[in-house]
């Protein structure tokens, strides 16, 4: 491998492994390691592509502050970027976020601001809100917006998009992804509404969020509940989304997706975090479901090494009921 320029060249062309030791049913199934994004996580692709979107704009300039509503890992990206650029990041986090990546956070030269994570989209202290208002109350400041920000999905229909369709080999039926942001599925939906307008988008969601029931039922609930997965399930649609593409959705309990997280480590050797056990719980049902033999892509979302003292640890597991408490 060359020796290259900036640890920014090596986000993006990572790895696809096959599951080898998970029932699959007749289908194949491959997973993408975003995890070994240099930042840890696939929001290194979209932090990278709205910097320097903005940059190009004018939008910012050396010595700008960067403001950004994050669950953590655009925040990663987004400090990753922000460190070699020389640009303040302040970042929005709601509280709900496992401490790691808040050290990790603070590690790379972010500020972290935490708010409440039991409030809805509209309410003063809700992440997003907080800092849209945060970025208007300061000179040369600058509000990325990842929720409305047209660079998220391009990073996507520009670069993910070609890069998972050339290492399949242009072979593949369906990709089972989360939403966050809704970047990836959007800009994936492009790309493959022009390259494979046959290949099927599956959405894996958290119980709580109200995705799911608007892609299988058409039905945009007001009400969202919670869920402690992090990085995926919304209470909104986010303007950049577009789900036309999306041909059904699966929920995923709390439990379910910790379960298999878990799995995927001890089976596979694969240390995902909490979205990772809900994309790959949904795409080994939807894998199952099937009646011919297919090949099925998820996602490595980040890596489990932020979450060691939630889904990784048995006592914390325990706390939320989602081990059984085993008598000696």
């Amino acid at each position: 491998m060359p020796i290259l320029n900036t640890i920014l060249e090596l986000i993006g062309e990572t790895p696809v492994v096959r599951i080898n030791h998970l029932d699959t049913g007749p289908c194949e199934l491959f997973i993408k390691l975003e995890s070994q994004n240099p930042g840890g996580s696939i929001k290194d692709r979209i932090g990278l592509k709205m910097i320097e979107d903005a940059e190009a704009a004018g939008r910012i300039r050396p010595g700008s502050t960067l403001v950004e509503g994050t669950a953590g890992n655009t925040g990663l990206g987004l400090a990753l970027v922000a460190a070699q650029k020389g640009y303040r990041l302040i970042l929005v986090i709601p509280d709900k976020m496992s401490r790691e990546k808040i050290s990790n956070l603070k590690a790379m030269g972010a500020e972290v601001v935490l708010t409440r994570s039991d409030v809805a989209k509209g309410h003063p202290d809700y992440y997003q809100d907080l800092a849209k208002r945060l970025a208007s109350e300061m000179d040369d400041a600058y509000f990325i917006n990842q929720f409305g920000n047209p660079a998220n999905p391009r990073a996507h229909e520009e670069v993910t998009g070609p890069e998972i369709w050339r290492q399949m080999d242009g072979d593949l039926d369906a990709i089972v992804l989360g939403v966050g942001s809704s970047g990836t599925v959007t800009g994936l939906s492009r790309y493959f509404a022009q390259h494979a307008p046959e290949l099927e988008l599956v959405l894996a969601d958290p119980e709580g969020s109200i995705l799911a029931e608007y892609i299988n039922e058409g039905t945009l609930s007001t009400k969202s509940s919670s869920w402690l997965v992090e990085g995926i399930g919304e209470d909104f649609l986010p303007t950049i989304s577009d789900f036309t593409r999306v041909s059904k959705a699966y929920a995923i309990s709390d439990a379910e997706s910790f379960k298999v997280g878990r799995e995927l480590l001890t089976r596979e050797g694969i240390l995902g975090g909490s979205s990772t056990g809900t994309l790959l719980a949904a795409a080994l049902k939807y894998c199952r479901e099937q009646t011919e033999p297919r090949r099925v892509l998820t996602f490595c979302c980040d890596t489990g090494n932020r979450y060691l003292s939630k889904m990784y640890n048995d006592f914390w597991m325990r706390d939320q009921g989602f081990l059984e408490v085993t008598s000696h």
